[in-house]
């Protein structure tokens, strides 16, 4: 494998097509080995995971490195200059939200939207008998944490994958009152973008507040500014340094434990009591993640010198390409809203080959053709479920068989998902590659199944594949 010696150029010198991306990351241009024995400029069309590191924020986390050092509590320089990066960086987060950093809503600076959820959902004291109402477009991340606590009224999607504003308002007011909705501002699966703004309002005429996951939204939409709780995610955010946010009023965290305990988060310990710090210091016991947060801060300034019209307008182009060229290939089918109902979408499109395991396509994609995309059910199983059109007997069957520790029959699809450092040509390299597979192209090498994985990995002695580990640990689909 190589890397560019100029982020605009591939690795074989020829420069990007003028149409070309809205900004490099690190490592754009770098090339991978296929099992054709040739190397190939990497496609990265996996950006709905995890993005790869805008140069700025690489260099801005560089810069940060020589002083680095704890925070909150060191008397020494390199403390107070990470102290007061560190604290630059939650009202930069803060702003980024739309919100008055000298404002009545704190940032919580944590490990990612999962963790965010996770700690709110801690943090709200829902009682059992609670109604927390939320969709199954959502990610597990959306859906998970709040079985914990409280119970679960659904708003059900359509064929499509949509839902209306009528359909959260019927699932509201379909009995008591819920304490709260959980909702998500984009679709991680199909890049479906609910009418938020819409859905926020119509929650508050009702007196339910709103928590928006907005790990998908924050690169590619400017954020929601009326919902009371906002979480996402630094590494979806080109910051990809393990950070991420919480958002809230100052008043949900001012009483009650924190959802973790520990020094930092307290003025005040003996045996047998306990002083809180005031939030958002008492919910972020630990040192914190200094570099995480620098990271994030630097990708939201870089956002903001792009600004979100060049951003939407970049990414609608692609949508259009990726989605419209993928419906009109012989044997694709693309899940999610139709491409004929003109539905705002971000570049992400799920999608299926016909007669191909969507396992197969994506390693076919990575090991022929140099693409990286995703399989499985994006950790969104009853979201992908729907969009199949599985019904209970197809459901059961599988779930028997994972239980017995085979994945090899777990339905799904294949993901495609572009951002800033995606250019047209690399949707134009996905479309052929796709038509190719689809129109019966033969696979270069065989390809073996992993029962515990449900993946498919090519049977070869090519350099960089025959080494390469097939364990558990890049399972795709196990999420």
């Amino acid at each position: 494998m190589s890397a560019p010696t100029d982020g605009r150029r591939d690795g074989g010198g020829e420069a990007l097509c003028a149409d070309g991306p809205l900004a490099d990351l690190v490592g754009s241009g770098c090339t991978v080995p296929c099992v054709d024995g040739n190397e190939r400029r990497a496609v990265e069309l996996d950006q709905a995971a995890s993005t790869q590191a805008l140069p700025e924020v690489a260099a801005r986390v560089a810069e940060a490195l020589p002083w680095y050092s704890s925070v909150h509590r060191g008397a020494g320089f390199r403390s107070r200059r990470s102290t007061a990066a560190y604290e630059d960086a939650r009202r930069a987060v803060l702003s980024f939200a739309g919100r008055d950093p000298d404002g009545p809503d704190i940032a919580i600076l944590c490990r990612n939207a999962t963790e965010a959820i996770n700690h709110l959902a801690y943090r709200l004291r829902l009682e059992p008998s609670d109604v927390v109402v939320t969709t199954t477009v959502e990610h597990h991340a959306n859906l998970l944490p709040w079985g914990r606590v409280a119970r679960r009224r659904y708003v059900e999607c359509d064929r499509e994958g949509t839902f209306e504003v009528a359909d959260v308002v019927a699932a509201i007011e379909r009995g008591a009152r819920p304490a709260l909705l959980a909702v998500t501002g984009a679709s991680n699966v199909t890049g479906w973008l609910p009418p938020i703004d819409d859905l926020i309002v119509a929650a508050h005429e009702r007196g339910v507040p709103v928590v928006v996951d907005a790990a998908q939204l924050a690169p590619h939409r400017p954020l929601p500014r009326d919902a009371e709780f906002l979480v996402f995610s630094g590494h979806k955010l080109y910051a990809p340094f393990g950070s991420g946010a919480l958002i809230g009023p100052r008043r949900a965290f001012e009483t009650g434990d924190p959802f973790l305990a520990g020094g930092g988060a307290v003025d005040l310990v003996d045996l047998d009591e306990v002083v809180w710090s005031e939030p958002p210091e008492r919910e972020e016991a630990g040192s914190p993640n200094v570099l995480g947060a620098v990271a994030m801060h630097a990708a939201i300034d870089v956002l903001g010198d792009i600004g979100w019209d060049r951003v939407r307008d970049h990414e609608r182009t692609l949508a259009r390409r990726l989605r419209e060229g993928l419906a009109a290939i012989p044997g694709v089918t693309l899940l999610g809203p139709s491409v004929a109902g003109g539905a705002d979408t971000l570049a992400v499109a799920a999608f299926t080959v016909d007669g191909m395991h969507h396992a197969l396509t994506a390693a076919r994609l990575s090991a022929e053709y140099g693409i990286a995309v995703r399989h499985g059910c994006f950790c969104a199983h009853p979201y992908v479920v729907r969009l199949l059109g599985l019904d209970a007997a197809a459901v059961a069957t599988y779930r028997t068989e994972v239980m017995a520790g085979d994945h090899r029959g777990m339905p799904g699809a294949v993901r495609a998902s572009a951002g800033l450092g995606t250019s047209p040509g690399d949707i134009d390299t996905l479309l052929a590659a796709v038509g190719a597979l689809a129109g019966g192209e033969p696979a270069v090498v065989p390809y073996q199944q992993d029962r515990a994985t449900g993946d498919f990995h090519p049977v070869t002695d090519a350099p960089g594949w025959s080494d390469a580990a097939d364990g558990r640990g890049i399972s795709c689909a196990g999420g």
